[in-house]
């Protein structure tokens, strides 16, 4: 047996922690775990490319018990799980930016908080999810620029660096978002009505 029995018993526990009867709110269970089981990737990317100067992205460390915990309160309340994930993505995507600098490119994870709120409201709930996207895009606006100095300084081409890894990083969320989606839209369709 060895390692496989523990891996798949963990994985079971994840899927059973993730599931929701709401596709909605299992969606929004699962970007959540999926964020929340990368950041710890996220300061070692940093290190490789910056070194010793990585450690202001621990400050994003701050919202992973939140992501994590999306699912518990999903479960609960299925409606205030789904207005949690955004806000806590919104928040740390600021508290990233004022870390490393807006030229690292970390605001460009508002692009899939943005998404999220679009997408993971019904028409009954448009008003939060509109709100939810001003949210994002007035927090680009108001924020950009006026953050301040980075909490650390890098080289021009170290920023070309990170740029690069927040860009290839929000795109695979934005993919994994679209997939999520696709999966709630085809089971809607093609359940029988």
């Amino acid at each position: 047996m060895g390692l496989h029995s523990p891996i798949v018993a963990a994985w079971r526990w994840i899927e059973r922690y993730a599931d929701h009867e709401d596709p909605l709110a299992r969606a929004s269970n699962w970007i959540a775990l999926v964020v929340a089981s990368n950041q710890p990737f996220y300061p070692l990317y940093l290190y490789a490319v910056v070194g010793d100067r990585f450690i202001p992205s621990l400050l994003t460390f701050f919202s992973t018990p939140f992501f994590a915990a999306v699912p518990a309160v999903s479960r609960r309340h299925p409606f205030a799980g789904r207005v949690m994930l955004p806000l806590v993505g919104i928040g740390n995507g600021i508290v990233a930016a004022k870390a490393l600098g807006p030229a690292s490119g970390v605001e460009l994870f508002l692009i899939p908080c943005a998404l999220i709120a679009a997408a993971l409201f019904r028409p009954s709930e448009r008003l939060v999810g509109f709100v939810l996207i001003g949210t994002a895009f007035l927090s680009y606006f108001l924020l950009h620029g006026r953050y301040g100095a980075p909490l650390s300084s890098y080289t021009d081409a170290e920023y070309a660096t990170l740029f690069s890894i927040n860009v290839l990083s929000a795109a695979g969320l934005t993919v994994f978002i679209g997939l999520l989606l696709r999966g709630i839209i085809h089971d809607t369709l093609a359940s029988p009505r």
